[in-house]
């Protein structure tokens, strides 16, 4: 689809001055001065829309005495904001509905005399296959504790979860989600507590379709809005004179954005495992050699020779790597001699295990994982009590003060049906860290270990997780093997990749000769598997690999580059054999009302 540009830039002109010296003939040598100008025209100071409906990435975390208006103007939903009484709404179940106005004249619903989780207030849609649909809300319970409240549609083939929220008493708090269905037919929106003795009351809600084509413009519009930039390059000679059919190519050193493959001590003796991976990435993850159990398989007895092979051979290549991870919160996971401490013992190792991984790669790692799926599992917590987490956070950041801390977690935006880490109850562990004493940096790990990915819910999750305003990485990502498993692979890196929270993506690929965790991809010759042509591609694409273009008449080369850092090198035939080239730097650069000048001068003789 077409994207159309309403466009406010800021330039950066760079003009690098080369004069080459060289022989046109044994009789006759002249001076050509060349000059550059690199205008870097700054895409966070420009707005990009798309023919269809753009997309409303807001959610709100707060809980508000009165919901905010419906996105979409409620979208396709009869009635979004109760205004017309209960039209479009109808009871499912045994339970009564009522609309009820607010002291301050809001209008919403009541499902109240539930007689079981699913009884309440309905509304049937005509959905339509191959559709994603944003679904939202504002819900609240008119008494006790806070509510795990789903959203699910009913359909031909069974019930989709779309959304979680949780319902408090007293304000209204906002729900997001999504799905697709896999027929088109009737489905019905309905919303589910286990506890049938609270009332649920709902607002604002919308559920709002968008074609695929729509889908896919919004990713276009969020890449070149937050991760490139418009560039233009002019050559001229040292007289000012525009020269046409000069050729430009771009190499990219580092990019701005991470995007990396985990790695195992597989790679250390293999050739063709480092080639492969050396030549085509700057970050990793180690599959299990920086974790608990690889490092203090009897107690007492620390051995990270393993792990500090793969750490030298990757900063001898300028890899960078995340530190995963110092604690994992599932039992089954520890070292086997673990769960039979007590819990002064438990305490006591665990206190050492932090200090000791955490001293030895402190500046060598670009995150710390600290507490692994502690939303899913509770381990220490259930040894050490509630605050276990925030203890070890704490700890990890008095032993390193620079490092980003994470919390890393699995389905929050792989499995809708997963309540227990779904958006909001991640929110909730943030600010459970908050409320146990740890108040250093933090971050959000999402693992994303997918099967049949809902597009839908992936970028309403991102958009409530980027509510909390920390980094967002993907830190785990793969598709479980099935006859789609590259198709599904390129939606779930495209749809990461392009939602403007999340800060870099890593895929857990580390090769094995049995086989890799889920997803492997390359065979066991380091030749592509269908899964490594696309997360080639991508990269490919991410990189400008390849990218090499001619002046035009006035002397410009345009184009849109990922930020980076990139050589150009420049040939022109007046030069010959010879060439010139510079270091650039294309980066976002915040809105500002002046303009911006670097100027260099770059000479070779």
């Amino acid at each position: 689809m077409p994207l159309m540009w309403n466009t406010s830039m800021h330039i950066i002109t760079c003009i690098y001055t080369i004069s080459k010296f060289f022989a046109m003939d044994i009789m006759k040598r002249e001076n050509l001065a060349l000059v550059l100008y690199y205008l870097l025209l700054v895409s966070t100071g420009f707005e990009v829309y798309a023919q269809g409906q753009d997309y409303d990435y807001s959610y709100t975390a707060e809980c508000l005495k009165n919901p905010l208006k419906p996105q979409y103007e409620g979208g396709i939903v009869v009635n979004p904001e109760l205004n017309d009484g209960l039209n479009g709404w109808t009871i499912l179940g045994d339970a009564k509905i009522e609309n009820v106005v607010s002291s301050d004249g809001n209008n919403f619903i009541v499902a109240s005399h539930r007689k079981g989780p699913y009884h309440g207030l309905s509304q049937e849609f005509q959905l339509e296959k191959d559709i994603n649909y944003v679904v939202s809300g504002w819900l609240q319970v008119n008494h006790g504790d806070d509510a795990n409240v789903a959203v699910i549609f009913k359909t031909q083939s069974g019930f989709q979860h779309a959304a979680w929220g949780i319902a408090k008493s007293g304000c209204w708090s906002m729900f997001k989600g999504g799905l697709t269905v896999n027929a088109s037919g009737p489905a019905q929106l309905y919303f589910e507590t286990n506890d049938p003795a609270v009332d649920i009351w709902v607002d604002s809600i919308s559920v709002q379709p968008f074609s695929q084509e729509e889908w896919t413009s919004h990713q276009n519009q969020a890449i070149e809005k937050v991760r490139k930039s418009k560039v233009a390059i002019q050559v001229v000679d040292s007289q000012g004179k525009p020269l046409p059919n000069a050729t430009i190519s771009l190499i990219q050193g580092r990019a701005n954005f991470p995007f990396g493959v985990a790695i195992n001590k597989n790679i250390l003796n293999n050739n063709a495992y480092q080639n492969w991976f050396f030549s085509r990435f700057k970050f990793t993850v180690f599959e299990d050699e920086m974790k608990w159990y690889s490092t203090e398989v009897s107690q007492g007895k620390i051995d990270y020779s393993t792990c500090d092979a793969m750490v030298n051979l990757c900063k001898s290549k300028g890899v960078s790597i995340r530190g995963q991870s110092i604690l994992w919160d599932d039992q089954k996971f520890q070292p086997n001699w673990v769960p039979s401490l007590s819990p002064q013992q438990l305490s006591a190792a665990a206190g050492k295990r932090v200090d000791s991984v955490v001293t030895k790669y402190r500046g060598q790692v670009i995150h710390w994982d600290v507490m692994n799926e502690n939303i899913h599992f509770n381990f220490f917590e259930s040894k050490l009590g509630a605050n276990a987490s925030a203890t070890y956070f704490r700890l990890t950041s008095d032993f390193d003060k620079k490092t980003p801390l994470f919390l890393n977690e699995y389905n929050t935006i792989e499995v809708p049906e997963d309540g227990v880490s779904s958006p909001a109850n991640y929110l909730n562990k943030i600010k459970q860290l908050r409320a146990g004493g740890y108040g250093g940096s933090l971050g959000i790990g999402l693992e994303g270990h997918f099967a049949a990915p809902n597009q839908a819910y992936i970028r309403s999750g991102l958009d409530t997780m980027a509510s909390a305003r920390l980094p967002i990485w993907i830190t785990e990502v793969d598709v479980r093997p099935n006859q789609n498993q590259a198709q599904v692979l390129d939606q779930v890196i495209k749809e990461v990749v392009a939602h403007p929270a999340v800060q870099g993506v890593i895929i857990w690929s580390a090769w094995k000769p049995t086989g890799c965790f889920r997803m492997c991809l390359t065979d066991n010759n380091f030749k592509n598997l269908p899964t490594g042509d696309v997360v080639d591609k991508i990269r490919v694409t991410m990189s400008h690999e390849g990218l090499v273009g001619t002046t035009n008449a006035e002397g410009y080369f345009e184009t849109s580059l990922f930020h980076g850092d990139y050589k150009a090198i420049v040939a022109h035939p007046s030069m010959a054999d010879s060439s010139f080239h510079h270091d650039l730097t294309v980066m976002p650069i915040a809105e500002s009302d002046e303009k911006l000048s670097l100027s260099y001068k770059f000479t070779a003789a």
